[in-house]
């Protein structure tokens, strides 16, 4: 077995762009040869293939993001069949992501590119880089479907270079070629505070993401008022929404199908998050259809007067906790 030193060293040889096998890489960086996310001693190896995922209707890549010059690689998390999870047997590749700075490990990604030559027909992949998991979303949840085209839930990990990598235009995600709003489950969600398996806010989540108080407010709010909503017989969803020309969807708060009301949740009363609620609701109402569909704000406590009025002038209505129910502002 390589120790850790030669690990490191051998490590130290190998440039992002470079191209072999896996075998070869596992002598610098550990790992086995079969699998999308490999654990060793030091890093955590993850290989992705777009030909691969370009099947389960998602794809692995680059993208930019708005007001952000510095652009994240989406990586799926492990697991073909039903929903991808943290915890047990199906979520230790996961598991090892979310955790690698706690344990000390260093994420590597490797693009698959070919096969060698020959009867042999190893694959070859392109060392990418290092990276780390972005500190403020390290990861979103999203639908997709299994190998068995059955809808579930996708782990996607944000990754951000740590160091020189080797940026590629293939390995960009393909840009939408048309703009479409996908219903979708209500735990699929940028909310990453949120668990995929069950939904709910767990411990080690909150010891991993920074998440301020205002974002668990709205997190616990949204769960709250999902609750209240089903209790009541009404089917709660979302809005997975591509949009032209772009490469990443855009996803709503809660969309409440049965009285066709578009959501949106807060995690405070004030002014900027009024005016923030009401421009999300603005953008996400263009592609709801069908048209008509009706828009709310939910708050942890009663907004002050004039945002009430702002909304009610808007015809957005108002609603807030109070105790262990909701009232209507406006």
């Amino acid at each position: 077995m390589t120790d850790a030193s030669e690990t490191t060293e051998t490590a130290g040889t190998i440039d992002p762009g470079h191209v072999a096998t896996r075998a070869e890489f596992a002598k610098a960086f550990g790992g086995g040869p079969q699998g999308g996310i490999l654990p060793s001693k030091e890093n955590v190896l993850l290989y992705a293939d777009h030909k691969v995922s370009g099947n389960y209707g998602y794809h692995d890549g680059w993208i930019s993001e708005e007001n952000d010059p510095d652009p994240i690689f989406e990586y799926t998390g492990a697991g073909r069949v039903g929903h991808q999870v943290f915890t047990g047997r199906k979520g230790v590749g996961n598991s090892a992501v979310l955790d690698h700075v706690k344990n000390g490990r260093a994420l590597r990604l490797f693009v698959a590119v070919g096969k060698v030559p020959g009867p042999s027909a190893a694959r070859l992949h392109r060392y990418v880089g290092r990276f780390e998991l972005d500190r403020e979303e390290p990861f979103v949840v999203r639908q997709g479907i299994d190998e068995k085209k059955h809808e579930r839930k996708v782990i996607v990990f944000r990754l951000r270079p740590f160091g020189s990598v080797a940026h590629v235009d293939e390995d960009n995600v393909p840009i939408a070629e048309k703009t479409e709003a996908t219903l979708v489950e209500p735990d699929v969600t940028k909310a990453t505070l949120i668990d995929p398996e069950n939904g709910e806010v767990t411990d080690s989540l909150r010891a991993i993401i920074p998440h301020t108080k205002t974002e668990y407010r709205a997190a616990r709010l949204s769960r709250l008022f999902q609750r209240k909503l089903k209790s009541e017989g009404h089917v709660v969803q979302r809005f997975q929404i591509r949009v032209k020309g772009t490469r990443t969807p855009l996803v709503s708060d809660l969309y409440d199908a049965t009285d066709h009301v578009l959501y949106q949740v807060k995690g405070n009363a004030r002014r900027e998050s009024v005016r923030m609620a009401i421009g999300q609701l603005l953008d996400y109402r263009r592609y709801v259809k069908p048209a008509g569909v009706k828009l709310g704000v939910v708050f942890p406590e009663k907004p002050g007067a004039d945002m009430v009025d702002l909304l009610d002038e808007l015809e957005i209505s108002a609603i807030y906790q109070s105790g262990a129910s909701f009232k209507r502002a406006c």
